[in-house]
């Protein structure tokens, strides 16, 4: 379990199992193809069918739909799961705590019994494509059109997406587009794009990022992709940046959850680290400075951990607001970077060598205070309800 060694208020027996589960599996099968996995720029497609066997995708879906029967409690057991094993490149919570119940919450009954499953073995693997080049935390300003057919059986999709995760692999896409330029939010409507069946569809540039580098983030470009209306979510118009607004609370409390796993990791390490390395003849801990640096670090982890079990609860009784994310969202991913940079310092030289994990926790870090919406963008929505 986490370094506090106490299991938080939401954490049922059945979430430590899954807890320990994937962080057996992830340390002993995916930690040592990391590296490699790093180099290349992305993991391999297998092990995201490994992640579907073992039960890691969709787990909050309903049985029915070939997912685990499970609650968001599950799936942030596997987002703990995965900063402890030092997992960076793996896309799994998006796929599965942030594309998934789109379709589950907001799509038709066929959607559901057509995509679900497959997202659950892997067989499929998603992407929600958002963000465009002139357009990030501004979703009202997207420009990505679907222009319906006269006969209105089909939409053809004009637009291109960046920053897009898992967008070298996903073979199932929202897309975040127009439907009316004219109407607003009310404009905005969510497509699913089944890539291998999309002539028009291409994928750019695997993105060179300064961290994340085994996660693949891709440029997307949709030239006159013919979709059918049925793969418009829900089958209504004009709905999508509603369903966007009510499940992005859940998406920044994912962002918290692996904020809390990146501090938990970086001071499992740096803890481990000073009390062996030796300066002036006696170990980095036994200095003052040192054991001041850490228990400040501690002390932020434990009130980081704290804010978003207290979320979690709330979450899980569908009580968590948009502003309380939002602040959460912010807050634990900017003691994030504050924790992994005071706990890169006490390595020394070492701490800026890519071959050490906490280089590398402190640049995956950074861009946590960026995605799910730029930490201005949470103090800014989040001081529209003071």
């Amino acid at each position: 379990m986490p370094i506090q060694n106490f299991a938080p208020a939401w954490m049922t027996e059945e979430h430590t199992m899954v807890f320990e589960s994937a962080k057996r599996f992830m340390t002993e099968q995916w930690q040592p193809k990391d590296e490699g996995w790093r180099a290349q720029g992305m993991m391999d497609r297998q092990a995201w069918l490994d992640a579907g066997a073992n039960g890691f995708l969709c787990a909050s879906m309903p049985e029915q739909y070939g997912g685990g029967g499970g609650d968001f409690g599950h799936e942030a057991a596997l987002v703990l799961a995965q900063g402890e094993a030092g997992i960076g490149g793996f896309g799994g919570s998006l796929h599965s705590g942030i594309v998934a119940p789109y379709i589950l919450h907001y799509g038709t009954e066929e959607q559901k019994k057509r995509w679900l499953p497959k997202l659950a073995t892997g067989e499929l693997v998603s992407a929600i494509a958002m963000t465009e080049p002139g357009t990030g935390s501004d979703l009202q300003g997207v420009r990505t059109f679907a222009q319906k057919s006269a006969d209105g059986e089909t939409y053809t999709i004009n637009g291109s997406k960046t920053f897009i995760t898992n967008g070298q692999l996903a073979n199932l896409v929202i897309v975040v587009c127009k439907t009316s330029k004219d109407a607003g939010a009310q404009g905005i409507s969510l497509f699913v794009v089944e890539t291998d069946e999309a002539p028009g569809f291409r994928r750019g540039r695997n993105l060179d990022k300064i961290g994340m580098e085994a996660q693949d983030t891709s440029e997307l470009f949709f030239d006159d992709v013919v979709v059918s209306k049925h793969n418009l979510i829900g089958e209504q118009e004009g709905h999508g940046f509603f369903q966007l607004m009510q499940e992005l609370p859940q998406e920044r409390l994912l962002v918290a959850l692996a904020g809390i796993a990146t501090m938990e990791y970086a001071m499992k390490i740096t803890l481990e680290y000073t009390k062996e390395r030796k300066a002036f003849g006696k170990t980095i801990f036994s200095f003052q400075n040192t054991r001041f640096k850490l228990a400040e670090c501690q002390a932020l982890l434990l009130a980081s951990r704290a804010l978003v079990d207290a979320a979690m609860v709330a979450h899980l009784k569908g009580e968590l607001g948009v502003d309380r994310a939002a602040l959460i969202k912010y807050w634990i991913t900017d003691n994030q970077c504050k924790v992994t940079d005071e706990c890169l310092q006490l390595f020394g030289g070492y701490g800026y060598m890519k071959e050490y994990p906490i280089a590398r926790l402190w640049a995956d870090s950074r861009v946590q205070r960026i995605y799910g919406g730029t930490n201005e963008i949470m103090k800014e929505l989040a001081s529209r309800f003071l």
